[in-house]
């Protein structure tokens, strides 16, 4: 008996082996007959990723685009000449001017009263050169007849000597029964007297000569006061300059930014008040130095405003800059020294928007976008 339930159990556990078989036999052929299916995705997925990027490489083939890019415009800083008080402040910030408007007035009373003493001092050296100018014309007149005068005034004297040793000798060669004690004391002083003057018109003849050079010293007393009179008129332009300057006017037409000035503020001369940002607006894209490979000045740009996604603005390139910005920087990398690694460079390209702006959209300066160039 205990044999007979030994062989059912074999039997038994035989039972169960065969059913198991079965059962794994079954598993392997189903994934066997999955395996087909699981493969022919697989490859149709990479077929149509590969199919798609090569699609996608076709298309964009000859399309360089950058994110390292920002719109870029001409931004004037507005300064006063002079310094004074603001007495009138015609201006907000964000406001558009046109050139030539009136944006800050600054206290002018000093430079009139500065311009009219200009004026004053130019009057007068208008009449110092005039005085000048006629008083070269009497001494081109005078001096020669000076030395006419002296000369004549010198033969007179010499005359009068003349006759004077004259009546002296005679008085002295007479017998002194024939003439008075007084005649010969009379013919002694006239003989002195006549030598004085002889003496005296020497003297004058001598002063008088050099008429050329007095001559040449009024002319010269003219060019002085030619000169006051030409410092004088630049006083007056510089009075009138300060005068005019206390009105800040638009250099360009353009937006105020950076407005730091209110009315009753003291600005002084250099400082910088606020900015004007002119119109034309352009972008700026650092490229990497391997992309710049084929572009050329001229080719066709989109530009994609992250401000403004819906806005499509289009442009060329402009130039090419010649030097990396590595180059142009405070302290550019010296290479020949230490260790060298390669890092590549970006080189700054400027890009012209032909088109695309919207008026009612205004573009500012220094806001991101993304230019795609086509090389092609």
């Amino acid at each position: 008996m205990a044999q007979g339930e030994q062989d059912d159990h074999s039997s038994h556990d035989g039972g169960q082996a065969d059913n198991g078989q079965q059962t794994n036999n079954k598993n392997k052929n189903g994934g066997k007959r999955r395996s087909p299916m699981v493969r022919i995705i697989l490859i149709a997925v990479v077929v149509i990723v590969a199919v798609a990027w090569g699609v996608y490489w076709f298309l964009t083939r000859n399309q360089i685009d950058t994110d390292d890019a920002y719109t870029v415009g001409r931004k004037l800083a507005v300064a006063p000449h002079v310094n004074g008080y603001v007495t009138r402040l015609l201006v907000n910030d964000n406001q558009y001017v046109h050139a030539g408007q009136l944006l800050v007035k600054i206290d002018d009373r000093d430079y009139i009263a500065s311009l009219h003493r200009a004026q004053a001092q130019l009057a007068q050296a208008q009449a110092n050169l005039g005085a000048s100018k006629l008083l070269m014309q009497v001494a081109q007149q005078n001096f020669p007849g000076r030395l006419i005068t002296a000369q004549g005034n010198l033969a007179s004297a010499q005359a009068q000597l003349f006759k004077a040793e004259t009546d002296y000798r005679r008085q002295h060669a007479v017998s002194r029964a024939a003439t008075t004690q007084q005649d010969i004391d009379y013919s002694k002083a006239a003989l002195e007297q006549a030598r004085a003057q002889v003496t005296a018109a020497e003297g004058q003849l001598q002063q008088a000569k050099p008429v050329l050079p007095n001559i040449e010293n009024t002319k010269s007393s003219v060019t002085q006061q030619e000169a006051s009179l030409q410092a004088a008129e630049a006083a007056v332009v510089q009075a009138q300059l300060n005068y005019d300057w206390t009105e800040i006017r638009a250099p360009h037409d353009g937006w105020i930014s950076q407005r730091n000035v209110e009315q009753g503020n003291f600005v002084q001369t250099g400082q910088q008040i606020f900015s004007i940002v002119e119109p034309e607006i352009w972008v700026v894209a650092n490229y990497k130095e391997t992309q710049i490979t084929r572009m050329r000045v001229g080719q066709k740009v989109d530009i994609d405003v992250d401000a403004y996604p819906s806005l499509k603005i289009h442009g060329h390139v402009d130039s090419i800059q010649l030097g990396a910005g590595a180059a142009f920087s405070t302290f550019p990398p010296e290479n020949a020294t230490g260790n060298f690694v390669k890092i590549v460079q970006r080189v700054p390209v400027k890009i012209v928007i032909d088109n695309g702006l919207d008026p009612n959209l205004p573009l500012p300066i220094g806001v991101s976008v993304e230019p795609t160039v086509y090389v092609q």
